[in-house]
C-alpha cells in the first residue's frame, strides 16, 4: 500500500491517502498511523466507503480496549458503535468525548456514511496549543487547579446515578505518550472547578473555553463519504458546524482506550 501523509493545518490535521481498511493493515502500517496521529492529532483516512461497521469495529480494536457509550444508544446489532446525526447544540459546542469518566477513551474513530451536499463540518482544536498560548503566571495558576465533570441528563434517564457520570481532572494534564501538557477543560461537561462556586469557576472557565475557537488553533475537516476520522481524545477538543439546513448526516463512531504500556 502506498501511505502517504499530508498536513492540512498548522496546529493539527493530516489527510491520509493509499489505504483500503476493508483488509488488515499491517503492524507497520498501523504503526506509521499511530506516529502520524501522535504528531498531528487528527488524521483523515479517505476513501473507506466499503468498510462495514464490522471493519470499523475491527480497526478500532487494534488501537485498544473498544468503551462502548455508557448512555448513548448503539446502532442496533453493534453495541460498540453509535450513530452522529445533525449537529446540535451539545455537539456544536466544544469538547472532548466521555469526559465525566474516571478515565476517558484515548482515541475516537468516525466514519462517514451520509454527508449533506453543504455544510456539516466537524472542527477540531489543540488542547497543546491553548496550554502553550498561557502567559507562565496562569500555567501555573491552572497546574494547582481540578475540575468537575459531569454527564448530560440523558444519563439518568438511562439508569445511571450521578455517580457514574461525574468525575474530578485536573485542569492541567500531561500526555501519557507524548509527556506534553494540555488544559483539560471543556464546556460541554464541566460544571465548575473544584472547591468553587459555578459563579466564581465562571470567568476563569469561559476565558479559557474561548481559547480553542482560535482560529490558529484548529483543522476543519469537509467530510467526503468513507472518510474515516481518527483523533486523539487527549489533546483535542472537536464540535460540528451546525449549517446543514437539516439534510441528512449520518456518521458511525468508535472510541477506544489504548492499553497500559
Amino acid at each position: 500500500m502506498a501511505l502517504h501523509i499530508e498536513k492540512q493545518a498548522g496546529a493539527c490535521g493530516a489527510l491520509v491517502t493509499g489505504l483500503d481498511l476493508t483488509t488488515p493493515v499491517s503492524d507497520e502500517v498501523l504503526a506509521a498511523l499511530h506516529a502520524a496521529l501522535l504528531e498531528h492529532l487528527v488524521i483523515a483516512i479517505r476513501g473507506q466507503a466499503a468498510m462495514t461497521p464490522e471493519d470499523q469495529i475491527a480497526f478500532a480494536a487494534r488501537w485498544g480496549t473498544i468503551e462502548p457509550h455508557p448512555y448513548v444508544e448503539p446502532i442496533e446489532g453493534y453495541p460498540e458503535m453509535i450513530r452522529i446525526y445533525d449537529p446540535n447544540p451539545l455537539t456544536e459546542t466544544w469538547h472532548t468525548d466521555f469526559s465525566y469518566n474516571p478515565t476517558p477513551p484515548a482515541l475516537s474513530f468516525l466514519l462517514a456514511r451520509v454527508i449533506p451536499a453543504y455544510g456539516g463540518d466537524t472542527m477540531f482544536s489543540s488542547s497543546y496549543r491553548v496550554f502553550e498560548s498561557l502567559g507562565p503566571g496562569l500555567q501555573e495558576c491552572l497546574r494547582g487547579l481540578r475540575a468537575y465533570h459531569e454527564g448530560t441528563p440523558l444519563a439518568r434517564s438511562k439508569g445511571l446515578s450521578p455517580e457514574d457520570v461525574q468525575c474530578v481532572h485536573p485542569v492541567v494534564n500531561r500526555h501519557p505518550e507524548t509527556g506534553r501538557e494540555l488544559v483539560n477543560v471543556n464546556a460541554c461537561y464541566v460544571k465548575h472547578l473544584d472547591g468553587w462556586t459555578a459563579e466564581e469557576s465562571a470567568p476563569l472557565l469561559t476565558y479559557l473555553y474561548e481559547q480553542w475557537g482560535r482560529p490558529e488553533f484548529t483543522y476543519r475537516h469537509h467530510w467526503q463519504v468513507g472518510d474515516l476520522l481518527i483523533w486523539d481524545n487527549r489533546a483535542v477538543q472537536h464540535r460540528a458546524v451546525g449549517d446543514t439546513d437539516g439534510q441528512p448526516r449520518d456518521l458511525h463512531r468508535v472510541t477506544v482506550s489504548l492499553p497500559t504500556v
